[in-house]
């Protein structure tokens, strides 16, 4: 807040939430407003069913005078649906506004099936999911997409997606907020769709490394992608297309799915070691296959990720050179100590000293569900942003 005298109802919120303020009187001290005005903001809040009061009892006030009861943001008043779609299979979960898995669903669904087949089995699973948790359709404040592909984030439609055919400039947005409408008065339920790696990214960052400034995660499965968070924010790109370093080329013949040939994803996705460990007799048609094979120790397997690692780690150090970031997260069905051994070998190797002095190269905390926490905590922070909350205050009433 630039001007504290005009802070809003959704800027205490956000004092709120952050746990910055939890109490009137701090709230009149952050954003220097009269003890009346803090009432009335806070009472529109509290009308929406968004704030609570603490169950922890008064706490002294740092005005002095009466203890203080302390308020809390009401994280049970409403319900957020996430997908996360890869290219064989698919999770979907039911989440609360902070972040916790409240009912869950993995299922294959192969994403080359085209949308309106997928949403409509992903809107099936959400349907389910919300009866398993026990909350209605109408508690339902937003869905979270993630996809293979890239994506324009203000259209939400998947852009030339490389292993996604049939989804180019769909609108994924009608078709699921279609499915779940708002009954609230407050318009059609926002559905926010973003790249699986992006997402993946925010939910570790957001996790596990909030204090990090610049933090990057790659994604190796059937095909490579990285997430980037700087700030606290995803960085897109100007339509969608940062992160993208799986068709970077890096010199070879291999044809790629998208067309071209020598991208790094052609030589070192798990797709790509799939497809020469079928060359050599073993059962491996996708890159959770080659996750199996590792998690049993298979020799051919290991030796492969290994060479893999090592060529994404050739073009991590120029990832690394250009971000500097604090922390290189390695996540998919690869990454695993044969992997991740690869990587640092030539990222240690081909990367300045100075861009590598602080970066800690580590493997995902949330697994499976990264991409599901995240796009639960980007629809959150969508909805609850300051601006967003005044004009959903204005548009319920209240």
């Amino acid at each position: 807040m630039t001007e504290r005298s005009q802070a809003r109802a959704g800027d205490l919120l956000e004092l709120v939430r952050s746990g910055r303020a939890t109490t009137r009187g701090a709230l009149q001290q952050a954003t220097g407003l009269s003890r009346a005005t803090v009432g009335q903001r806070l009472d529109r809040l509290f009308r929406a069913g968004w704030l609570r009061e603490g169950a922890g009892g008064p706490v002294d006030s740092p005005l002095g005078g009466r203890p203080s009861i302390t308020l809390e943001f009401d994280d049970e008043h409403a319900v957020v649906l996430a997908g996360d779609l890869d290219t064989r299979h698919a999770r979907a979960a039911v989440l609360s506004l902070t972040g916790e898995i409240v009912a869950e669903h993995t299922g294959p669904l192969a994403v080359e099936d085209g949308p309106e087949a997928v949403l409509g089995e992903l809107g099936g699973w959400f349907a389910q999911l919300l009866e398993k948790a026990g909350r209605p359709a109408e508690a339902v404040c937003g869905i979270g997409l993630a996809v293979p592909g890239p994506v324009d984030s203000e259209s939400g439609r998947v852009v030339q997606p490389p292993i996604m055919p049939g989804w180019d400039g769909y609108d994924i947005r009608a078709r699921l907020a279609g499915a779940f409408g708002d009954r609230t008065g407050a318009g059609p339920v926002p559905v926010l769709v973003d790249n699986d790696a992006n997402l993946m990214a925010y939910g570790e960052q957001r996790a596990g490394y909030p204090d990090s400034s610049a933090f990057v995660l790659v994604k190796v499965s059937t095909g490579i992608g990285a997430g980037v968070v700087v700030d606290g924010s995803i960085y897109r790109g100007i339509d969608g297309g940062a992160g993208d370093i799986g068709h970077i080329r890096v010199g070879s013949d291999a044809l790629c799915r998208c067309g071209s040939h020598g991208c790094l994803a052609a030589v070192a996705s798990g797709g790509a070691v799939a497809r020469r460990l079928r060359e050599a007799g073993l059962p491996a048609a996708s890159g959770a296959d080659v996750r199996d094979l590792l998690a049993a120790g298979h020799p051919e397997a290991l030796g492969l990720a290994r060479e893999a690692g090592r060529q994404v780690g050739d073009v991590l150090a120029t990832v690394v050179t250009l971000l500097n970031p604090g922390v290189l997260m390695i996540a998919g069905d690869l990454a695993g100590t044969a992997f991740l051994t690869g990587v640092r070998e030539l990222l240690y190797q081909r990367a300045l000293p100075r861009s590598t002095a602080h970066l800690e190269v580590v493997t995902s905390r949330l697994g499976e569900r990264a991409g599901l926490v995240g796009a639960g905590a980007l629809v959150v922070e969508y909805l609850y942003a300051p601006q967003r909350v005044e004009e959903r205050l204005r548009a319920m009433g209240v």
